[in-house]
């Protein structure tokens, strides 16, 4: 994780959609003064300042050990410490509220790491996952055929691309109870933030053997010159699914 993708997180971050997302987390969360508040997969550290902010004990955890320097680096007074999701360094029962924001779909196992939300969750504690389906990209472009072959195989190339899709199934699995699951969209009006994007998908597609070199430059050639000519398109849905430990064994 470099600190170009990280400064790219923290673009993402400032958008008013992903403000209001994250806030809408937290109310799903039902953070109060106090509350035992974790982020995971915090990144650059935004999610984790906000919550102190409003008077969380709230503590990032991350697994790449840049992230936690760059967010201690901007968010100084905060805590953020190397960890990793699926062995969570918290007693059990210990918290109020778990987070994750765009990390289910790097993850080997995201029911494990729900099931370790669960165990560190105390009853009646609340957790939010929020996240990207990587298949669901929508995107202006004169070859949609191409368009879909890029998209649908950058979602394969991601560890779980098609995660997200599943968070409201995935929280009942693991034994949570009042899941709800919400659809926020996000439109990505910045022209660099659209294109580190779209080279992301782009760069999935070529590792995944589903478009050739010449093939993703042509149609990121297509992009650069719509975003010159102000007339680049790139949307994603984003699922917001929330749940809570039940209070009483089921």
């Amino acid at each position: 994780m470099d600190k170009t993708f990280l400064e790219r997180l923290i673009a993402f971050d400032r958008l008013p959609g992903s403000v209001r997302l994250r806030r809408r987390s937290y109310e799903l969360l039902q953070v109060e003064r106090g509350s035992r508040v974790v982020d995971v997969g915090c990144g650059g550290g935004t999610a984790v300042a906000e919550l102190a902010a409003v008077g969380a004990d709230a503590v990032g955890i991350d697994a790449a050990p840049e992230a936690v320097a760059f967010a201690r680096e901007h968010h100084p007074g905060r805590r953020f410490e190397v960890g990793d999701a699926l062995r969570l360094p918290f007693p059990d029962g210990s918290l109020e509220g778990y987070r994750a924001e765009k990390l289910y779909h790097a993850l080997d196992d995201p029911a494990k790491a729900c099931a370790e939300a669960l165990r560190v969750l105390a009853p009646g504690g609340r957790i939010a996952l929020v996240g990207q389906d990587w298949e669901a990209y929508v995107i202006d472009s004169d070859d949609p055929v191409l368009t879909r072959t890029i998209v649908a195989a950058a979602a394969d190339d991601m560890v779980h691309g098609r995660v997200a899709r599943r968070y409201r199934n995935l929280l009942l699995d693991t034994g949570f109870d009042d899941v709800t699951c919400e659809v926020h969209t996000a439109v990505l009006g910045d022209p660099a933030l659209a294109l580190f994007t779209l080279t992301r998908l782009a760069t999935g597609a070529v590792r995944a053997g589903a478009a050739s070199e010449a093939q993703a430059d042509a149609w990121l050639g297509d992009q650069r010159a719509r975003a010159d000519r102000d007339r680049l398109f790139v949307a994603m849905p984003l699922f917001l699914a929330a749940g809570r430990r039940p209070v009483t064994p089921s």
